[in-house]
């Protein structure tokens, strides 16, 4: 017999955290990707005089 016992309480909680804890590594995956494609953009092209005239 353990000598402490987990209440349902904590089993429930540790489930509700990792939930959250996942969706949280998502949304911070997801605007990585974004500023790394927008950063990395191939068509971006810094204006020179040349277009002006």
């Amino acid at each position: 017999m353990s000598l402490s016992k987990q209440h349902e309480m904590h089993k429930r909680r540790f489930s509700r955290n990792m939930g959250l804890g996942l969706v949280l590594a998502g949304f911070v995956a997801l605007v990585f990707g974004l500023t790394i494609a927008k950063v990395s953009n191939e068509d971006f092209a810094v204006p020179t005089d040349e277009a002006a005239e």
